[in-house]
């Protein structure tokens, strides 16, 4: 009996890969006949069910780009949904990931075929990242590089190429992208959207620390570089390093104006200004240790990364 209920599961997995859920459905209700407390089954029905249910409203869309934003836009629900079952059953996962992320794959495709939108860089970004979530990481690389080159400094696009390359095994790569896509802008990053270990682990880590909501995201590259795990740097060009300078002076104003302060005082701030405002330190850190005659500077900005937070500042030099 319990064969012929694996097989059953076996065959509602390889539906859902194929693209069918109304056959899955029904082996998974196959299943159950022979063996109605067979938990794989009753948790795959749970977890079937809860996509279907959020299918039936694709009609309320129109057009192929918004069915396929709004199944995206599911994912996130669904892992909530899942932390209240528990995610107990990696086989039903990966077949339902790769049915839900085929299924948004082919509009985007939709849109991709009549020839209109082959420059679209968040149209090619969103076909690039169904591709990694239906597990054809060749193909998601080839979109997001295409996004990459059409956009270059936009953090959703280079996260995206730091997940995939870190999926790939190019963890050098793919350190070196996820500290510049933090460092444009941490708010642009779909931590959502990431698979890979190396992200996956250090974003858990922020959360340990007592981070959550949109903190997670300003503080992951504080945290990535004071655990040298964003330890793949390159060196600055000379417009880049006074991008850098002018931005720190901003973001220094801006600290001191939310505290109240106009003195040289940092302290206090935990707003995003606080991390973003640490993270340009490091990165100024950083070139001063490749460039002479900047000890001095180097001596500057550790007292004001101690006046800011003197956790991060113990933690850092060490």
């Amino acid at each position: 009996m319990n064969g012929k209920v694996e097989g059953f599961i076996q065959n509602a997995y390889e539906s859902l890969k194929d693209g069918d859920e109304n056959s899955a459905l029904g082996f998974l209700k196959e299943a159950l006949r022979v063996d109605f407390e067979h938990q794989e089954v009753l948790y795959a029905l749970k977890c079937l069910n809860w996509w279907l249910e959020k299918l039936r409203r694709l009609d309320d869309f129109y057009g192929p780009y918004e069915r396929g934003e709004y199944i995206l836009s599911q994912w996130e629900s669904y892992n909530a949904f899942l932390e209240l079952i528990g995610n107990a059953y990696d086989s039903c996962q990966y077949a339902l990931k790769r049915f839900v992320f085929s299924r948004a794959l082919a509009y985007y495709l939709e849109l991709l075929r009549d020839g209109t939108n082959q420059q679209d860089p968040a149209l090619l970004l969103q076909i690039g990242r169904c591709y990694k979530g239906a597990g054809e990481w060749e193909e998601a690389l080839y979109y997001v590089k295409q996004a990459s080159s059409l956009k270059r400094e936009d953090s959703a696009i280079l996260s995206e190429l730091a997940d995939i390359n870190a999926l790939f095994g190019e963890i050098r790569i793919a350190k070196m992208l996820f500290r510049e896509a933090f460092y444009l802008d941490p708010q642009g990053v779909d931590l959502v959207s990431l698979e890979s270990e190396l992200i996956l682990n250090l974003r858990d880590k922020v959360r340990d620390l007592g981070y959550s909501g949109n903190e997670v995201a300003e503080w992951i590259p504080v945290w990535g570089c004071v655990w040298r795990i964003f330890s793949v740097k390159r060196e600055l060009k000379p417009v880049e390093l006074g991008r850098l300078k002018q931005s720190i002076l901003s973001l220094e104003n801006e600290y001191r104006s939310k505290n109240g302060r106009a003195s040289a005082d940092l302290s206090g701030d935990k707003s995003r200004v606080k991390p973003r405002l640490l993270n340009r330190y490091f990165w100024l850190i950083d070139y001063c240790e490749d460039n002479k005659d900047t000890t001095g500077l180097i001596d500057e900005t550790m007292l004001k990364i101690k006046l800011i937070d003197p956790l991060v500042h113990e933690h850092y030099k060490t």
